[in-house]
């Protein structure tokens, strides 16, 4: 049974918190093929094992909140692999995985909502109708596995980031958006922070985030969101791929010890929740609890000093 929305809430406004890390290049590290169209969701049927491990490592690694492998859970990707009848299930047994990770401890789980398309080509955002229709389905597919929050991330658009933020809205779930900016602290489709922001507050988000860009660009992207709003915060980065990201002009791989020190950075920006995105592993989340332990114990301070 998920959570009530006062709960969550009262969750990030204790902040900072630690967020999970990939499951999708973790799954690629241990061997586990992700083969398109579903790529990580397909180990939902062929190594759900292999996720429920990589679950339970960011649990040891002090993870406050886990996020469901149903990033490509979505109608459209399943349709694709001729499985869209199997989407409620699928997306259930995403969920549970992540609560039997979690079991026992005070871990939230969230479920990820990633774009319809390709979260590196905005321009593939299909028209207004067919973008909405598909997210409220995906939406009443995760609702009824009951997360805690849904995690709307890795977003290229304003249009998408609005779609999304209904459909969650519509089906009564408090969620997280998480926008992929470009290096100039635009969208990735060319929107602005503040278009970006604006498309989706009357939806009521928990928090906005940057995910899925080099650690060292976070700070900028950060700015930008914050200047547009005083919500809570969230920082994820993409470590260690080979050429720059779309939108960027440089790559970063940074140890974990290296990334903990930039997330300090971002909690000291005000950032609520830090995490790991592409590229990280149960090492960056253990360095992540250990640098917001010590940011805890050296600068104790009320909530709203966060923001």
């Amino acid at each position: 049974m998920n959570r009530s929305a006062d709960h969550v809430a009262d969750w990030l406004a204790r902040g900072p918190l630690v967020l999970d890390g990939a499951v999708g290049t973790e799954l690629e590290r241990l061997g586990v093929a992700t083969p398109a169209p579903l790529w990580s969701a397909a180990s939902l049927l062929d190594a759900p094992q292999a996720v429920l491990s990589i679950h339970e490592s960011y649990v040891r690694a002090g993870a406050d909140i886990l996020v469901a492998n149903t990033f490509r859970t979505n109608p459209r990707a399943l349709q694709r692999a001729g499985r869209y009848a199997d989407g409620p299930a699928i997306a259930a047994r995403a969920v549970e995985l992540a609560r039997r990770a979690a079991r026992g401890s005070d871990t939230l789980v969230a479920a990820s909502v990633g774009p319809v398309e390709d979260c590196y080509s905005p321009e593939r955002v299909p028209p207004e109708r067919e973008l909405s229709a598909e997210h409220q389905v995906n939406a009443a597919w995760l609702s009824r596995a009951a997360p805690d929050l849904l995690w709307i991330e890795t977003i290229g658009s304003a249009r998408e980031a609005r779609a999304a933020a209904a459909a969650a809205h519509g089906v009564g779930l408090p969620f997280v958006v998480s926008f992929i900016l470009r290096e100039d602290g635009k969208l990735l489709g060319g929107d602005s922070s503040a278009e970006a922001v604006a498309a989706v507050t009357e939806f009521e988000p928990l928090a906005l985030g940057v995910n899925c860009v080099p650690p060292r660009g976070l700070a900028a992207g950060m700015a930008a969101l914050r200047v547009a709003t005083r919500l809570p915060l969230v920082a994820y980065g993409h470590v260690g791929n080979v050429r720059p990201l779309p939108g960027w002009s440089y790559t970063d791989s940074p140890t974990p010890e290296q990334y903990a020190a930039l997330a300090v950075g971002w909690i000291e920006a005000g950032a609520r929740v830090v995490g790991g995105c592409c590229g990280t592993g149960p090492a960056y989340i253990a360095a992540l609890r250990i640098a917001v332990d010590r940011w805890r114990a050296e600068r104790p301070a009320s909530p709203g000093a966060l923001v």
